[in-house]
């Protein structure tokens, strides 16, 4: 079955682009295009729109803003050219981001895992075959002026230090000015348990558990008292 999509943009060209590729993508039934967001309120309100393509920054109402907005939203796939809305967007579930200018390549991934999210068959696939999905999987963070896409394949660990956080990767260690609180909304606590107050780790990639401790690569982190029956339990589920 099709996946009937909309597109909500502002700009004639991105509209056209988006349109270009989603009439090369057998799956998808274009139902019609918006150039802001309060219009599409009437779309959705008369047919049934499995599948949103959003632009962040419109006049009226922004996108994100149209989202929260909304009681039953469908699948939503942002497209905009500030990396910054990222986190905001994956808080808001969204299926993919796509930076623009995006190619077909990219944007045919990001109806691929619509197309997951929609089809039951596709769903077991998945969870067959978890590591094929996670290579897909990122975030983006802010630090300083620079907003930088993490892998999170690559995430070793996480450490608070006050208003901030430290993410440190298998090559680098970046410092972002937001919460622990903030992160763990966004990553699943499957992958990413909170082992202490101070730390998140990559369950992945633990090397070892030892008394009160994990151990990843040459750093030992310790397993907090209030967070040790969750995470043991966590351990026993895998």
């Amino acid at each position: 079955m099709k996946m009937k999509c909309l597109i909500i943009d502002d700009e004639p060209l991105a509209q056209r682009v988006i349109e270009k590729y989603a009439e090369e993508i057998p799956s998808l039934d274009l139902a019609g295009k918006c150039n802001n967001a309060l219009d599409a309120l009437e779309i959705l309100e008369e047919q049934r729109i499995d599948l949103v393509f959003l632009d962040i920054n419109m006049p009226k109402l922004s996108g994100l803003e149209f989202l929260r907005s909304l009681k039953h939203p469908p699948m939503v796939i942002i497209t905009t050219a500030y990396a910054e809305f990222a986190i905001q967007g994956y808080e808001l579930n969204v299926v993919d981001f796509l930076m623009k200018p995006f190619s077909m390549e990219r944007f045919l991934k990001a109806v691929q895992k619509a197309e997951k999210l929609i089809h039951p068959q596709s769903r077991q696939a998945m969870k067959r075959s978890p590591s094929a999905e996670e290579e897909d999987q990122f975030i983006f963070v802010k630090s300083s002026k620079k907003t930088y896409r993490i892998s999170l394949n690559d995430i070793l660990y996480i450490e608070a230090l006050g208003d901030y956080v430290k993410i440190y990767t298998s090559d680098r260690m970046i410092v972002s000015y937001q919460s622990m609180k903030n992160l763990e909304a966004i990553l699943s606590p499957k992958q990413f348990p909170r082992i202490h107050k101070s730390f998140i780790v990559s369950l992945a990639r633990i090397d070892m558990i030892e008394g009160n401790q994990v151990k990843l690569k040459d750093r030992y982190i310790p397993i907090g008292t209030n967070f040790k029956a969750e995470f043991e339990k966590l351990i026993r589920t895998i």
